[in-house]
């Protein structure tokens, strides 16, 4: 119980995880669980990067693709893949990623501002990078991210 509440006080916790060869890492209170690929139900007339949905114990929860969300190329889904589930606003969502690399403890004075030479859309969602033993690893604020669904709870 000390540690945890040391952690909390010291700095922020994330996980990280992998799109092809970048790493990113989003605050770990909005993660839920973390759990292999389960193939999706495609939606009709749904946006390019909801690749379906899965019933996750009885509950529907939307699969994003985050590699295409993020502007990369769409990821064809195998076993090795894993769903995140997290918390964005009122919803929950499944974020498909290649895979979850680490959990970190870091302060605020370890973000680094995002580049200049991100485009503005890039500024929007990343709160900063974090360069960790020779990584680099791009902060992601889900909220600002899936502002739709931060929208839906007003």
């Amino acid at each position: 119980m000390t540690y945890a509440v040391k952690n909390l006080i010291d700095g922020h916790e994330l996980i990280a995880f992998r799109i092809g060869d970048q790493e990113f890492c989003v605050n770990i209170m909005s993660v839920r669980e973390i759990r292999g690929w389960t193939p999706a139900t495609p939606m009709p007339h749904a946006p390019p990067h909801v690749l379906g949905v899965i019933n996750l114990r009885g509950a529907v929860l939307p699969i994003i693709d985050m590699s295409q969300r993020l502007g990369m190329k769409r990821t064809e889904p195998t076993v090795r893949h894993v769903i995140i589930v997290a918390q964005v606003g009122p919803a929950t969502v499944g974020l498909l990623v290649d895979a979850v690399s680490d959990i970190l403890t870091i302060k605020d004075e370890n973000i680094q501002p995002t580049p200049d030479i991100a485009n503005e859309t890039e500024k929007a969602y990343a709160r900063g990078i974090l360069a960790i033993e020779g990584r680099m690893i791009c902060l992601i604020d889900l909220g600002v991210l899936f502002p739709h669904i931060e929208s839906e709870a007003a």
